[in-house]
């Protein structure tokens, strides 16, 4: 299906997009190397904020309802397509072998391009490294395009530094464009203009074929650009109709780590100002790191320091204070993440408290008002309500009940060499400290476990067991052992004094 559009009163507030007279398929130009990323891994599948970056502009082409989307991919387009893998209807894939320029990518996808033509008008090109652009820009964008009825549009914008960019020429009355002018070939008058080329088009889909087909490499690397088919264009007495826009962040495609940095700056102080926005207290939000993919519910204060990662989600009332990093976690209301904490693909009750300097990996559930102490690393386990490890335990591969006591220095011993084995543990027990407990093993409601027991046998329920040698004291032993040395050693026989007394 393709998208109609219609003006919307408020396209940046991305207000109900509804159907009318224009069809608009997206085509995604992703097939470049990305030399300057320094990297094995292709450029568009750089994460920013924790999204790759084609990621993210295929999120905004579905945000505008345009279900026909192209990426034309080259460099690593195996590492692409494995990373997109399973998700449904997200892009038909075509591929450009080899790479030689952003005209030719097009040229690629001429196949595609005549088989839409039939039932499109309109085709948005993007590229794959702009990762900031919003839905409602674009949005504007295709109402512009549309009500102005050109065979091509442009989205431009104004900077400070225009130097790596090409300049927008305009003329005539109506500021149509006349042609793009890289730095390097700028006179000293166009090198004063500000307003700048950002890569986002619109084009009639019949005349964009018409034009990438007429293009020649005309250039030192033998390319063909994109761009060149503008000046056809004009020469041909086509105008170009060109949607100056703001703020120009949004375009800011990626090429290097330092623009990458820069976007996920912006993306960050976006998310964070969001937050705020909605109710969140974050103290110092400079020295978060959160993903706009992460959800914070109102009243919850985050301290400095915190790190916010994926599919995160945090109730309301909560506090997550100095250091807490937390992966993919879901944090229920008024939950406490304290000091230095590391949480992964876990999840935690309502009114439970972790740390300072606890570890929950993959697969922990916490109850409702579980304490999770410090130096307590916690995997694949469930915790019932009110139960308490404060300190120094390692449970593993366990399902504990509710209010339990878990003694320090506890340890589930869930690994035999070969398998990984399971402790149950039912309501209301209480371990000792420096217990072992040796998997598969099951102790049973209301019992109790002695510290410094080594457990190796099912425990029945209200049982105390004892598993340790009985205490022996040798009186004089002292004694016994320095006569012992003294007899056997020639240097005390010597009447030396020597490091060993």
């Amino acid at each position: 299906m393709v998208r109609r559009w219609k003006n919307a009163k408020s396209p940046r507030s991305m207000g109900k997009i509804q159907m009318a007279d224009t069809q608009t398929a997206a085509l995604i130009l992703a097939a470049g190397m990305g030399t300057r990323m320094k990297s094995e891994i292709p450029k568009v599948l750089h994460p920013v904020a924790g999204q790759a970056m084609l990621e993210r502009v295929l999120a905004t082409v579905r945000q505008l309802g345009i279900s026909e989307t192209y990426t034309v991919i080259g460099h690593g387009h195996e590492k692409i397509k494995a990373h997109f893998a399973g998700q449904s209807n997200t892009t038909r894939w075509i591929l450009q072998e080899p790479q030689r320029g952003t005209g030719d990518a097009v040229r690629a996808a001429r196949a595609s391009l005549l088989d839409l033509a039939s039932r499109a008008r309109t085709v948005l090109v993007l590229s794959g490294d702009v990762p900031l652009l919003q839905a409602s820009t674009l949005v504007q964008f295709l109402e512009s395009h549309t009500e102005s009825e050109a065979k091509a549009s442009i989205i431009t914008t104004d900077v400070e530094d225009a130097t790596h960019y090409g300049r927008i020429i305009r003329k005539g009355p109506d500021g149509h464009l006349a042609e793009i002018v890289e730095n390097k070939d700028a006179t000293g008058e166009q090198r004063k203009i500000r307003e700048i080329n950002t890569g986002i088009y619109a084009f009639d889909v019949r005349t964009l074929i018409e034009y990438t087909d007429r293009l020649t490499p005309s250039n030192k690397a033998n390319e063909y650009y994109l761009t060149d088919v503008f000046g056809l264009m004009d020469a041909d007495g086509i105008p170009v109709h060109p949607v100056r826009l703001s703020p120009a962040w949004e375009f800011l495609g990626i090429n290097h780590r330092k623009e990458l940095s820069q976007a996920e700056a912006i993306l960050r102080e976006r998310k964070t100002t969001q937050l705020m926005l909605a109710g969140v207290t974050i103290h110092a939000p400079a020295t978060c790191t959160i993903d706009d993919t992460v959800e914070v519910g109102p009243d919850s204060v985050i301290f400095p320091n915190v790190s916010l990662y994926g599919s995160t989600k945090v109730g309301r009332a909560c506090q997550l204070r100095s250091g807490a990093v937390l992966h993919d976690v879901v944090v229920d209301d008024r939950a406490i993440i304290k000091e230095w904490s590391v949480l992964e693909h876990a999840i935690v009750g309502p009114e439970a408290q972790v740390g300072p300097f606890a570890h929950l990996r993959p697969g922990t559930k916490l109850g409702r008002d579980v304490r999770v102490g410090n130096f307590v690393e916690v995997k694949n386990s469930t915790l019932g309500d009110k139960t308490k490890a404060s300190h120094l335990t390692y449970l593993g591969d366990s399902t504990l009940g509710g209010k339990c006591n878990i003694g320090a220095g506890t340890i589930t011993c869930n690994y035999d060499g070969f398998h990984k084995n399971h402790t149950t543990i039912g309501d209301n027990v209480f371990i000792g400290s420096d217990v072992i407990l040796v998997a598969p093993i099951s102790v049973g409601k209301d019992a109790f476990v002695a510290a410094g027991s080594t457990i190796t046998h099912d425990v029945p329920d209200g049982a105390l067991a004892i598993a340790r040698e009985r205490q022996v004291d040798k009186a004089g032993y002292r004694a016994i052992l320095e006569e012992k040395h003294s007899s056997s050693c020639q240097q005390c026989r010597d009447g030396e004094k020597h490091g060993g007394h």
